[in-house]
């Protein structure tokens, strides 16, 4: 493992600047590997660490950074519950361990360094100093990470009977005995437009 100055070096670079989500990821991911006793999760334990990230922020490029856990890997797993946590899978031994940012954490670094006025500073130099305690909660959880879920997965590639499309890794849906896309099943995120040409998607 690196020292945190360096993993905000390389943090920086991926994420184009360094702010303090970057920071409370960095030390987050730090410690859930600490927790779960990886000390190589790029290089001899690469292929046991899946981490899920509840929210698409700084903290989650700079998750990324330390864990070596990349979605086009499929090791990165985004969940969109709009929280500042994550949890770290090992998978050979089923442990996991999820952390949350504690809500106290930002009147924690204003009452540490009221001398700085702008908070993202502010917040920079406290959650490099503040205890492990005061930045996260931590909680043993189980998760079942499902053969389909798991990198190197090669499983059938099946077609929607409605629009054609393929779909891998068994997220199909089996609606009125067709096997359907869940865009096609109803469970889409956008709305066709004509083929008109493009229209205000606001």
């Amino acid at each position: 493992m690196k020292t945190l100055p360096e993993y905000e070096q390389l943090a920086a670079v991926a994420h184009g600047h360094l702010c303090a989500g970057q920071i409370l990821g960095l030390r987050m991911a730090l410690h859930g590997l600490a927790l779960l006793g990886l000390d190589d999760p790029t290089g001899a334990h690469r292929k046991r660490l899946v981490t899920f990230v509840e929210i698409d922020r700084c903290a989650t490029d700079a998750i990324s950074v330390v864990t070596g856990c990349r979605l086009g890997k499929r090791a990165l797993k985004f969940l969109d519950f709009g929280k500042m946590a994550a949890t770290f899978c090992d998978l050979e031994t089923g442990r996991a361990v999820r952390l949350a940012a504690r809500e106290s954490s930002k009147q924690r670094a204003a009452e540490l360094h009221p001398e700085i006025p702008e908070k993202n500073r502010q917040q920079m130099a406290a959650y490099r100093e503040l205890s492990l305690d005061e930045l996260f909660d931590v909680q043993w959880v189980k998760i079942r990470v499902g053969p389909e879920d798991l990198p190197g997965f090669k499983g059938p590639r099946v077609a929607c009977a409605e629009c054609g499309e393929g779909i891998n890794f068994q997220r199909e849906v089996v609606k009125d005995g067709r096997t359907l896309c869940r865009s096609c099943a109803g469970q889409h995120y956008y709305e066709p437009l004509s083929d008109h040409g493009p229209e205000d998607c606001r």
